[in-house]
């Protein structure tokens, strides 16, 4: 499979500041993002119906009793191991991860491990397609985590294939696209050429389904 141009370079895009939330682990603090927008990207990016999730392998590694909170109610502990697949059109990839529940009943506690698990292995598997999945977050550097420029430039990108998906009327698309106010706004911006050219291919996209069918 050959992503298009806007596809290449939504993947290129780094990851919005926005989506990294953080926690304390092991004493020090944890960066990561959320499952739900790893699917929101994933849908986002490829579309709802061009991607698939497939859980491969799941397990249960730790069971045990223990006491939970401050007043040491008795319940349970629970962590699973997992193996998730996703594919992209032809492009498949997969991430392993580990969920943890604790509990006071037990069923709970499978359920909550379970879920943690089988989404860790998912943002896993997902982040090999770049940085609007976590891949920045692996660089100590954050050279791929935007700023608030960056933000800037990614809600106009988002604006224009706004407009592009919503014009109906060809002719004034390829004004839109080839004027003098659009070309100025792009260089204030300072798009790169893989941005321009993924706004570029969904105009050319947009004006061929708006083309006349023959009869």
């Amino acid at each position: 499979m050959s992503f298009t141009d806007e596809t290449k370079a939504a993947l290129a895009a780094k990851l919005s500041p926005t989506a990294v939330k953080s926690r304390e682990q092991g004493g020090s603090q944890v960066s990561y993002i959320e499952g739900w927008h790893v699917i929101a990207e994933a849908n986002r990016i490829f579309g709802f119906d061009a991607w698939t999730r497939e859980t491969m392998d799941i397990k249960c590694v730790s069971e045990r009793e223990r006491e939970i909170g401050k007043a040491k109610h008795p319940g349970w502990g629970v962590t699973y191991t997992c193996k998730v697949r996703v594919i992209v059109g032809g492009v498949a990839r997969e991430g392993c991860g580990a969920g943890h529940g604790i509990d006071r009943d037990l069923g709970q506690a499978h359920e909550s491990a379970i879920k943690e698990a089988e989404t860790d292995a998912m943002k896993r598997a997902f982040m090999t397609f770049g940085n609007p999945f976590g891949l920045a977050l692996y660089d100590k550097q954050r050279a791929n985590v935007a700023d608030e420029g960056d933000e800037s430039r990614a809600k106009f990108i988002q604006a224009c294939s706004d407009i592009i998906k919503i014009t109906t009327d060809g002719p004034a698309l390829r004004e839109w696209w080839g004027s003098e106010e659009q070309k100025k706004q792009r260089r204030d911006f300072d798009l790169s050429k893989a941005e321009v050219d993924g706004l570029l291919a969904e105009v050319v996209a947009k004006l061929k389904a708006l083309e006349p069918k023959a009869a």
